[in-house]
């Protein structure tokens, strides 16, 4: 496909040795279809194997990093044909094991998949107006990424608190806990991801892989099989995204919880 990723949403840029995959889906504020998550995963294929590119940067557009996935399961026109290959349509792992150095340069608001994309970068520079959150439960799924990763950056305390409560928080406090490495000035980001990327391409590749093995060993069991059976099988998550859609809460929230209106926006 050369630098076509097969997603409308999505954009692939070359300066010199880096690559830069945009996610720029402004109309739906880049909820990534499963055509960008899986466009996601050609980015990181493809400069893997492309001899002219050594690192990539993924960022977003405007005041949107990613929000994670499109819950009205839209696709769009000039998407590609997707394989039937279940959650490894999902770019999660691939960027995590990626030969090439990954760098997430988050422009604003980074949730759910996209905060996955973020923690699964070997860097992840964020601009200082960036605002993070792990929102799956509100919708009723039991994301087996974040729960296997989230523990290992932020210690098992701070991931139930994140992911239980699903609140809202800001760059500074995801640099503290550990969710993210830099936070940098809004109109640095750009020179900060290159500036990182370059950082991690001074280390040698062979050894740069071993460490990133040992390292990602520590995210221990990610459990889809019990998530995709959710998604399957639960009427939880229909729930909880048919609520999304209706701007509702969910069933399963306590009326007195109800007082505010739909919380999960």
């Amino acid at each position: 496909m050369g630098d076509n990723l097969g997603a409308a949403g999505l954009r692939l840029e070359r300066d010199g040795v880096i690559a830069w995959c945009r996610i720029d889906r402004p109309e739906a504020r880049n909820a990534l279809t499963p055509a960008m998550y899986y466009g996601i995963k050609r980015a990181v294929h493809l400069v893997d194997s492309d001899p002219d590119l050594a690192a990539l940067v993924i960022t977003g557009t405007g005041d949107v990093f990613a929000p994670g996935g499109d819950l009205g399961g839209r696709s769009q026109p000039g998407d590609a044909p997707l394989p039937d290959i279940g959650h490894d349509i999902l770019p999660f792992l691939a960027i995590r094991d990626s030969r090439a150095p990954v760098i997430a340069a988050v422009n604003g608001i980074c949730q759910a998949g996209g905060l996955l994309i973020a923690m699964m970068a070997d860097i992840a520079v964020a601009s200082d107006r960036a605002t993070f959150r792990v929102p799956e439960l509100l919708r009723g799924i039991p994301d087996a990424t974040f729960a296997a990763a989230l523990p290992a950056h932020v210690g098992v305390a701070v991931a139930r608190d994140l992911m239980l409560s699903a609140r809202r928080f800001d760059a500074v406090e995801a640099r503290r806990l550990g969710v993210i490495a830099r936070v940098v000035p809004h109109d640095a980001l750009r020179e900060s991801a290159l500036e990182a990327a370059h950082q991690v391409l001074r280390t040698p590749p062979m050894a740069r892989m071993h460490v990133k093995r040992m390292l990602n060993e520590r995210y221990g069991l990610i459990d889809y099989q019990t998530m995709f059976w959710a998604l399957a099988e639960s009427p939880e998550p229909r729930e909880g995204m048919r609520a999304f859609m209706e701007k509702r809460d969910p069933s399963w929230v306590p009326r007195e919880d109800q007082a505010d209106g739909f919380g999960g926006r």
